[in-house]
């Protein structure tokens, strides 16, 4: 009988233990988001360029393009100035210059539109947007409406969120 009592505590205190874990470490997703380009780099992209993932998901920037350097930056005021495109809570980042190879990580926490580009390629349109949560999510906050911070070819390489949402990734 004190046996059974022990096994049963033991096993009690193991569920106990699981399930006192955060829940980032039991079930922490990663999505890796590829900064790649052309061979003689006249073109270049994200791969995919619009992701729709659940709140808390890790983005991996991963920079696959062997001729050129790349960031992952946030829209963000404290990132070089710029008008903010993620939501208001959320954490801007920039990856800093990343070389073939080497990579970046991120954990979107807040719920809504995330718009990124690459400093030095924005100009060629390297933007994606990563849709975090959906519109139901409480503190939901959707794409921006500022036109005057970025070029109309830029804006026009955005997926619409909707899009986004439908499909879950866009290539």
């Amino acid at each position: 009988m004190i046996s059974a009592r022990r096994r049963f505590l033991a096993l009690g205190g193991g569920i106990i233990a699981a399930l006192s874990t955060p829940a980032i470490l039991r079930a922490a997703q990663v999505e890796v988001i590829e900064m790649t380009g052309t061979t003689r780099g006249e073109k270049v992209w994200f791969k995919p360029r619009g992701l729709a993932v659940p709140t808390g998901t890790t983005i991996r920037f991963v920079n696959r393009d062997a001729g050129n350097s790349h960031t992952a930056t946030a829209y963000h005021p404290s990132n070089f100035d710029r008008i903010r495109r993620i939501p208001q809570a959320a954490l801007p980042w920039d990856s800093g210059f990343l070389l073939p190879d080497e990579m970046f990580d991120v954990t979107l926490t807040e719920p809504g539109v995330y718009d990124y580009y690459c400093i030095p390629h924005e100009m060629a349109a390297m933007v994606g947007r990563i849709v975090v949560g959906n519109p139901e999510d409480k503190h939901w906050e959707g794409a921006s409406k500022d036109r005057d911070d970025v070029s109309e070819e830029v804006l026009a390489a955005f997926p619409a969120v909707e899009t986004v949402l439908a499909r879950g990734r866009i290539e």
